[in-house]
């Protein structure tokens, strides 16, 4: 390879892992990582110090332009929009800040920041990149950088999921979870259930999903456990890592239908995300590598 092609394949993972915690889209971060190469290739490296950062930078700005135009297609989606799943390697719930910075539920917190404060957070809290570099791929003072980050930390904290479980923990919680459904054991479902649990559907027009969020342990009990049980004979439910947490993917006669990612709080369930956008699963049959 020549040099700006190992540069750029050196750094991939975490180029990819930058646009989509930016985006919450495996396919619109793979258009920007497109977009990044088309530009870093016409770069003369003998100019840049430190390649990790430059490319960082290439990538955040085309991510920002494109975050900008998602906002405006986000704005006539049919249902609830929930961030694009990912099958993670292994290595990624082992990392337990990346984990947590692409969770589902964080995902979404992410989601109520502009376009700038996103991006200043993500660079920042998740890849602790310097105030300068920021600047530098906002296009903002260091000065006011700061002033971004401090804003964006305030807001993620009033957000973000409390109560963090282990992985251990997760998995167990997981495990209970889907005996109860496959089962169609209700009161199971409501023994690992928050009693305030919240599920969120996505079919973006295309399937059929709950068009608006549903709360509380009986009523998402009975939902799944009716919506399921007539599909029976041609469900199946497999243990997976959806970014980087224990979910669940749900085949109906051997083909994807739903990614179920889970959020755990104090033991129990407290969210439910289930994706069934056939556009939005082009990125489960096989396992993403992130990288920070």
């Amino acid at each position: 390879m020549n040099p700006a092609t190992e540069a750029f394949v050196a750094h991939r993972n975490l180029l990819f892992t930058v646009a989509y915690e930016m985006l919450g889209s495996a396919a619109d971060a793979e258009d920007v990582l497109q977009e990044t190469w088309l530009r870093w290739s016409g770069v003369d490296l003998g100019t840049v110090e430190n390649q990790r950062a430059y490319l960082v930078r290439i990538t955040t700005r085309q991510a920002l332009s494109r975050l900008r135009a998602l906002g405006r297609r986000k704005e006539s989606y049919v249902g609830s929009w929930l961030p694009e799943p990912l099958l993670t390697t292994p290595d990624v719930a082992e990392d337990v800040e990346l984990a947590d910075s692409v969770s589902m539920a964080m995902l979404l917190v992410l989601e109520t920041l502009a376009p700038t404060e996103r991006a200043v957070f993500v660079l920042r809290e998740v890849f602790d990149f310097g105030y300068d570099e920021i600047a530098e791929a906002v296009g903002k003072t260091p000065a006011a950088v700061r002033q971004i980050a401090h804003r964006a930390r305030a807001h993620v904290a009033a957000r973000r999921p409390r109560g963090a479980a282990s992985l251990v923990e997760r998995r167990g919680v997981l495990d209970a979870f889907q005996r109860a459904v496959e089962t169609g054991d209700v009161q199971g479902l409501l023994d690992v259930l928050a009693p305030d649990v919240v599920l969120l559907g996505d079919g973006g027009g295309v399937k059929q999903a709950v068009p608006r969020p549903i709360v509380g342990a009986d009523k998402v009990a009975r939902l799944l456990v009716g919506g399921l049980g007539r599909l029976v004979e041609t469900v199946a439910l497999e243990a997976v890592q959806v970014n980087g947490h224990p979910g669940l993917l749900i085949r109906l006669d051997g083909e994807t239908d739903t990614v179920v990612a889970v959020r755990v709080e104090d033991g129990r369930i407290a969210g439910l995300y289930a994706v069934r956008n056939p556009s939005k699963l082009m990125y489960v049959g096989q396992e993403t590598t992130l990288r920070r």
